[in-house]
């Protein structure tokens, strides 16, 4: 028996786009229901334990005001509930890990605490249904119209039928994308595709995707013995090493992403080599009372448990569920390694103190719920953003394409790890870019919008579009948009089309606290 739940807009995906967007609709008085596949909702920040990726600028501009006040609770969460240390407890910028990465990395349950703490109102009201536990099955269409969405419970497989006026795509995976029959594009473009300096020189591979990573919590008790059993792959993985690796995977040596150069990690800080122990540590137990913690807690999604040995992107079931299990496994092995094999500066081997924290991403293997997702299926869209829009060896003035539909800022890297076409790294610089407007519609479906990763981006742009701050960004432009077009009675593209209009939703955006263009480079 179907449950047929209308509303205004429905969101599938509850990733950080996804609440960004649903906070931003509810707001904007819209009813709203979210969906999510796993029982946390949050996606990078959450149910895949990745803390913030952000620019050096983060802390006074060049991200949305939502997302700023989400910093500032996940601040706010430890001061209220942690003993924090008094310095801590007075420094505006507290950084619970003390990361290499993250001016602000932290637990993946303290996000999903604060995420769920911004909802909450909404959800009391009764304006914001989230449906954790619920993935999409099937998309009913009417023409160039999304008219309906049906959802499984993952748990018991009762079928749910959500109608409304707008549906937002905001799945780590572009779900809706094959379900609705949109346009949409995956992997690696071609140079003749795109011109873009960095893309394939030959036929683009719509199999060539990014790594993904599953990622885990650790902390090390000295002493203790947490070593875990054997995993299934151990073998396969302690030998693997792939042509364009310095080592076995399973090792302290990796790549310079942006100089391909060999480099040799430590593992604990030794003042000379980079510490993967504090490079996403989401724990600096100093800066916490005596005893609130027998060690550090830092978070692996490291080099040496990056998985490219086959998409898990339009690929049939087994093989995604093999290349998922891979992926695990490897994480497992790299576990493993450390626990048993790892070469110690003393001499010795292994570090079985480091324990597995399940308790710190919500499951009972260690493991995070979902992997680190990197690249998704990409709508095609009315703007695609490529290269030469935000490369300064494309741009001669020093300035990013200037986009008039623009929705928002970000700033990144352009990072995309080794990829499934066993091709290794390409991190070259980027300008700080815009988000545009014609990048989140599709070129075809009328009230469908990408509200994630999903947007119109390629595969090199992906690596700079696919980072926290923007992610949210765009989320909350999305919602914005489709809360606007229903109380307009406009189409999205119409919204684009029309200069007043588009000035119209821009306005709100300001108002909304939404950064529309960066500061002169002057200022960066």
């Amino acid at each position: 028996m179907e449950k047929h739940l209308q509303t205004d807009i429905v969101i599938i995906g509850g990733s950080t786009g996804g609440c960004a967007a649903a906070l931003a609709a509810s707001c904007a008085g819209k009813r709203v229901i979210m969906t999510e596949a796993s029982d946390w909702i949050g996606g990078q920040l959450t149910s895949q334990a990745v803390p913030p990726d952000e620019h050096p600028w983060i802390e006074q501009f060049g991200c949305t005001a939502g997302y700023r006040k989400f910093r500032r609770r996940v601040r706010e969460y430890y001061k209220r509930h942690y003993p924090v240390l008094p310095s801590g407890m007075a420094d505006a910028r507290f950084n619970p890990g003390s990361a290499i990465v993250s001016e602000i990395a932290h637990e993946p349950r303290v996000a999903l605490a604060v995420l769920r703490e911004m909802l909450a109102p909404f959800v009391s009201k009764g304006s914001l249904l989230v449906m954790e536990d619920h993935e999409p099955v099937k998309v009913e269409m009417n023409g160039d119209a999304v008219a309906a969405v049906h959802v499984r419970s993952v748990r018991t497989g009762e079928l749910s039928v959500l109608t409304g006026a707008y549906f937002l795509d905001a799945s780590d995976e572009g779900d809706l994308l094959p379900l609705s029959g949109a346009e949409y594009v995956t992997g690696a473009e071609s140079v003749r595709d795109t011109g873009e300096p960095h893309a394939l020189e030959g036929e683009a591979d719509p199999m060539d995707m990014q790594a993904i990573t599953w990622c885990y919590a650790v902390d090390h008790l000295e002493g203790e013995n947490h070593t875990i059993e054997k995993p299934e792959q151990y073998d396969f993985w302690r030998r693997y090493r792939a042509g364009f690796w310095p080592d076995q995977q399973l090792g302290w040596t990796g790549l310079v992403p942006h100089t391909l150069a060999p480099v040799r990690y430590c593992f604990f800080p030794d003042g000379k080599s980079f510490s993967l122990w504090n490079y996403r540590r989401i724990i600096d137990r100093s800066l916490f009372r005596e005893g609130a913690f027998d060690s550090d807690i830092t978070l692996v999604n490291w080099p040496q448990n990056d998985y490219w040995l086959g998409p898990i992107i339009d690929v049939d079931e087994p093989e995604r569920e093999r290349h998922l299990e891979g992926a695990r496994q490897l994480s497992l092995a790299l576990l493993y390694w450390m626990q048993t094999e790892a070469p110690r500066p003393d001499g010795g081997a292994g570090y079985p103190g480091l324990r597995l924290r399940g308790d710190v991403t919500g499951t009972l293997d260690g493991l995070a719920k979902r992997p680190y997702i990197r690249e998704s299926r990409r709508i095609r869209a009315e703007t695609t953003i490529v290269e030469q829009h935000l490369s300064p060896d494309c741009r001669k003035d020093g300035q990013a394409e200037d986009y008039h539909d623009s929705v928002g800022v970000g700033a990144y890297r352009i990072d995309l790890h080794p990829s499934t076409a066993l091709r290794t790294y390409i991190d070259v610089s980027s300008l700080p870019f815009q988000i545009p407007l014609g990048s989140l519609i599709p070129v075809r479906v009328n009230n469908l919008l990408a509200a994630c990763k999903n947007i119109g981006t390629t595969h090199i742009t992906n690596g700079c579009y696919r980072l926290h701050p923007v992610e949210w960004n765009i989320g909350e432009a999305a919602g914005y948009l489709a809360a606007y077009c229903i109380d307009k009675g406009i189409e999205p593209r119409a919204v684009r089309s029309h200069p007043d209009e588009l000035g119209s939703y821009q306005a709100l955006l300001v108002k909304a606290g939404i950064e529309m263009k960066w500061p002169s480079l002057h200022a960066l």
